[in-house]
């Protein structure tokens, strides 16, 4: 599983620098997330992402540099953040999407809609042993 992520990973990177964008396939999950529900917290992010608070904090601390994204202060509560894309966040976002449609149909070459069944039952069943 890990040669196989890193390899997926590794052209989503090639995918994104051959569009002139500067995030990783880490990066674009926050931005697909955020592409679909805007102004979530970072806490609801972390969490739909299946990744701890730090690392999150840290995805988009660097974000925020690269522009896009942008961070907000809950009104009623001072010590959490709503994070919204950007102009450039979405237009970013948007220019990578096509590319990355593609890339998921690269992955599936060759499997059938019960290969992709099994899967979906194997890796949620893994799932679940660890959670």
């Amino acid at each position: 599983m890990d040669k196989t992520l890193k390899i997926i990973k590794l052209n989503y990177l090639k995918a994104f620098k051959s569009l002139g964008l500067n995030f990783t396939a880490e990066q674009w999950v926050i931005l697909d997330m955020l592409y679909r529900k805007d102004g979530i917290s970072q806490t609801d992010l972390a969490s739909a992402s299946f990744k701890d608070a730090p690392t999150v904090s840290r995805i988009i601390d660097l974000l925020v540099k690269k522009g896009l994204v942008k961070r907000e202060r809950f009104d009623n509560d001072r010590r959490r953040y709503k994070v919204f894309l950007t102009d450039k966040g979405k237009a970013d976002y948007e220019l990578a999407l096509p590319k990355v449609h593609q890339l998921r149909e690269q992955g599936w070459q060759g499997l059938s809609d019960e290969d992709y069944d099994t899967y979906l039952r194997i890796m949620n069943q893994i799932f679940k042993n660890f959670e």
